[in-house]
């Protein structure tokens, strides 16, 4: 029997699907794409839950990859539902970033498929501009999340043949909705949730503790002195902001970085990174954007800030950590104004100890650690998506798809660019998959 025809088979006879199988529209608008049932008296583990048949996908996450999904499912004809634990789109980028922030790479290799960011927006648009992009994509593609919806649990059903989704509404007593479909597409990404460090004492600091995701501007630290947690983009960004309003950063240095010009050649590193992997393999053009950094900011292991073995790009292939694209931070790593500090060894009170057995005293820090996925937590599936790490087994570009119905977006290391490329690849295989059944999607424009 065909996968999708035994599983239409199973729920005729699962007392969740009746009240709405035998109405069901085919031609449905996408804002009546869920049904619903109480469902108490069925679903045995939870004593009161609201039961919705999604004849569509569900997409769990409305950042730039869920978005960006949807808008590509629907220009084929097929409708989506979004949840999303915050209460809007892109919660990362509204509400925990830093003020100053900007994209970091030219905004033609930011645009979500189908639509590019305004011609009059600068070739680095900030923070503020590329939310009012997400919020004009969401508009014109008639994206509406449901809001508020923290995604508990999400499995396959083997019986039935469907995915199950649990959430929790914010807001209420505890309130849990379940959604039910063929088709799960994960786009939380891989920066759910803020990583903590392990540093013996952090817990007992006596100033102010807080993660780059609460930081909004340097501007409350004025006159204070900041101890910087991590050297990636976020962590040398702050600092600089730091700078600029008059506290003395700190900045801690523990593993081995790759800091290049934000622009070489008249080009965007980035641009010119990508122009020249057209001809040439990824170690020569390591080696070139190495010797034009090196002529441009000289040295950096000279002031504590050592180069890894491999090359920036080789790097970002086999790790998926990103060199560091300078936008002013590391002239004042020269001048003095930024100090390199080694990693921590312990904190007791307000005197942080680093490796070096040197001894300051701060009155606050900053962690800019990073982010993670937090997939493992609730998706019960351990073929497409690593329990370790929680971003896919596969390495791009084949670790957009898993079974029964299961896709992810946004988990390539590679950005926005990478998210369009698994966006429009799920929206393809999915209509793919209509077209070979002989019908058309349950939900259309």
């Amino acid at each position: 029997m065909e996968p999708w025809s035994e599983s239409e088979g199973k729920t005729a006879h699962d007392p969740i699907f009746q009240c709405f199988s035998q109405n069901q529209n085919h031609r449905q608008p996408v804002e009546n794409c869920c049904k619903e049932r109480s469902v108490d008296a069925v679903v045995a583990r939870s004593e009161r839950c609201t039961c919705f048949w999604v004849s569509g996908p569900i997409i769990v996450g409305a950042g730039p990859s869920g978005l960006a999904v949807a808008a590509c499912l629907k220009e084929k004809g097929i409708g989506s539902l979004i949840l999303e634990r915050s209460n809007c789109i892109a919660p990362l980028w509204q509400l925990k970033t830093y003020d100053r922030l900007s994209l970091h790479l030219p905004r033609k290799f930011c645009e979500l498929p189908l639509m590019p960011l305004p011609a009059d927006y600068p070739i680095y648009p900030s923070k503020q501009q590329f939310v009012a992009y997400l919020e004009s994509y969401a508009a014109r593609f008639g994206i509406s999340p449901m809001y508020n919806r923290t995604v508990v649990r999400a499995e396959y059903d083997e019986k039935l043949l469907l995915w199950r989704v649990r959430t929790q509404t914010s807001g209420t007593m505890g309130e849990e909705v379940q959604y039910v479909s063929r088709w799960l597409i994960v786009a939380t990404g891989e920066n759910a949730e803020a990583v903590q460090p392990d540093i013996d004492g952090l817990q007992e600091f006596t100033g102010t503790v807080m993660h780059t995701s609460a930081y909004k501007s340097g501007s409350a630290f004025t006159g204070k002195r900041v101890l910087v947690l991590g050297c990636g983009n976020s962590g040398m960004e702050v600092c600089l902001d730091l700078c600029n309003h008059n506290a003395e950063p700190h900045i801690v240095v523990r593993d081995a970085v790759h800091i290049l010009p934000r622009e070489m050649l008249g080009h965007s590193t980035f641009g010119l990174s990508m122009w020249l992997l057209k001809w040439l393999p990824v170690h020569v053009v390591d080696r070139i954007l190495l010797c034009i950094a090196r002529a441009i900011l000289g040295d950096t292991a000279r002031l504590g800030l050592k180069r890894p073995a491999f090359g920036p790009l080789e790097l970002k292939s086999l790790s998926g950590k990103t060199p560091v694209l300078d936008v002013g931070t590391f002239a004042k790593i020269k001048s003095g104004d930024i100090k390199v500090r080694p990693a921590i060894r312990q904190i007791s009170g307000r005197d942080v100890e680093f490796v070096d057995g040197q001894f300051e005293d701060f009155d606050a820090i900053v962690l800019a650690t990073g982010y993670k996925s937090n997939v493992p937590f609730w998706l019960k599936d351990r073929e497409l998506f690593s329990e370790k790490d929680g971003l896919p087994r596969k390495a791009f570009p084949n670790g957009w798809k898993g079974e029964n119905g299961l896709y992810s977006v946004g988990f390539t290391r590679r950005g926005l660019m990478g998210t369009s490329i698994d966006a429009r690849r799920i929206a393809y295989d999915m209509e793919q998959q209509w077209k070979a059944k002989g019908t058309h999607p349950d939900v259309f424009l």
